[in-house]
């Protein structure tokens, strides 16, 4: 079997001036095909003019994750549990502490043992998913944070600003954080680019073989897939490649270094971890390649966070000869790396403004871009003495609450807005009140 291997992209100047022009152009040299892409910019792209000394990078990590990671034999859940809030000299200091440090290597292929060997002990710290970017404002190519692609109809057509997804964010790493295995939000492509500190080592499943991981991960970890059948959604699953060649699951692994990028493409697993101490981008983005993997992409209902975006605009502007057929739920077709099931597309998620575009149909919606389920629930006015002692009855069975700390506390009904919805890793909060170390 001959797995495609990862592409290293060089672009001139030139070709570096369009983005999603340069995308259709790896794609069209099969770039897609291994699920990941490396991109070395020109040497004219500076993407931050004053450099990163750690000073003058005045970034509050709000919500850094200790990464607990448990299992044996390459099986492993991480469960991230949320710390107090750093400024990022804090972080790098705590990088520096010998319990966190990078070990001695003789090369990556060395430290990569190190890491699945160390998988489960001395929890590293990662300060991931931070708001905001490290880009100048004035760069106008493959500036991260506003790269010009369809996504944007999201914002433009919703008014609809979902972090990390179409903003960026910046992830502060270092020895053993990591990312496990999972596909993008939706499916979607994603684009990071490492601004400066310890490499960073990717691993990556060519989207035509994800269905075989993912089958996989639902034999390992079966409980698991009976609480939720996209548990790979949650973040918290990773498998070794030692067992991924027992089972003969096709993989590649690659090393990004400083000032290099990688893409994701729709559908492409990936998984990861930081050498030590860096700091990178990211966000996603979208082609028009890309909207029948939406359409089509697994959706975890389990969780509040996860992050559902409606795609009725793309099949309007895009796809307006199925589109009547997409709205009754009676357009069927094929995934994209599945072409041997036939089956219709999921029912659609309709945007809060549909009901005026469209009367028959109407959807309530939560965060202005996915339905949320209602079921015969009647929601509680806010001067209603019953909800509040509903709230009062909850809150009393809560531990903790004698600190004021009160975790995963939702009253009935769509939730307005909330920070923590933007998180792309799931956490639970603790009482840091008496506790110093962190």
């Amino acid at each position: 079997m001959n797995t495609p291997r990862i592409m290293v992209f060089r672009p001139t100047w030139e070709e570096f001036q369009d983005f999603p022009a340069y995308i259709d152009y790896m794609e069209s040299k099969g770039a897609h095909k291994a699920g990941l892409v490396k991109v070395v910019p020109p040497p004219e792209w500076v993407p931050r003019k004053q450099g990163y000394d750690i000073k003058d990078i005045n970034v509050n990590i709000r919500t850094p994750i200790s990464q607990v990671v448990s299992g044996r034999q390459g099986l492993y859940q991480q469960l991230n549990i949320q710390k107090r809030s750093m400024t990022v000299q804090e972080f790098y200091e705590k990088t520096q502490e010998e319990r966190h440090a990078t070990p001695k290597h003789f090369d990556y292929a060395d430290i990569e043992k190190k890491f699945w060997k160390n998988i489960t002990y001395v929890a590293p710290i990662y300060g991931a998913d931070v708001p905001g970017s490290l880009t100048d404002p004035d760069v106008k190519v493959w500036n991260i944070n506003c790269l010009g692609t369809i996504l944007d109809y999201v914002n433009a057509d919703y008014n609809i600003s979902i972090a990390g997804v179409n903003t960026a964010y910046l992830y502060f790493g270092m020895w053993k954080t990591t990312f496990a295995w999972h596909t993008e939000d939706m499916d979607l492509y994603s684009i990071n680019y490492l601004h400066f500190g310890a490499p960073k080592t990717w691993y990556a499943i060519p989207p035509e073989h994800g269905r075989k991981l993912e089958k996989l991960a639902e034999r390992l970890f079966p409980a698991t897939y009976q609480e939720c059948k996209a548990f790979m959604r949650h973040k918290m699953t990773l498998i070794s490649t030692q067992v991924l060649k027992s089972y003969g699951i096709p993989f590649n692994k690659i090393t990004q270094e400083p000032g290099e990028i990688m893409i994701t493409f729709p559908y492409g697993y990936h998984a990861g971890f930081n050498h030590g101490f860096n700091c990178a981008e990211s966000t996603n983005f979208a082609t028009e390649r890309w909207i029948e993997y939406g359409k089509r992409a697994s959706v975890c209902n389990c969780r509040p966070d996860m992050v559902k975006i409606s795609m009725e605009t793309f099949v309007r502007r895009f796809q307006p000869e199925v589109y009547e057929l997409w709205l009754r739920g009676e357009e069927y077709g094929y995934h994209p790396e599945d072409p041997n099931t036939l089956c219709p597309a999921p029912k659609p998620m309709l945007p809060k403004n549909f009901k005026s575009r469209c009367t028959d149909v109407s959807v309530p919606q939560k965060r202005g871009c996915a339905p949320l389920k209602m079921e015969k629930k009647k929601i509680a006015k806010k001067t209603s003495e019953k909800a509040k002692d509903r709230l009062k009855s909850v809150w009393s069975k809560l531990e903790g609450r004698e600190c004021g700390v009160a975790t995963d506390l939702l009253i009935d009904g769509p939730v307005k807005s909330s920070a923590k919805l933007t998180d792309r890793f799931h956490t639970r909060t603790i009482d840091l009140i008496n506790d110093n170390a962190v």
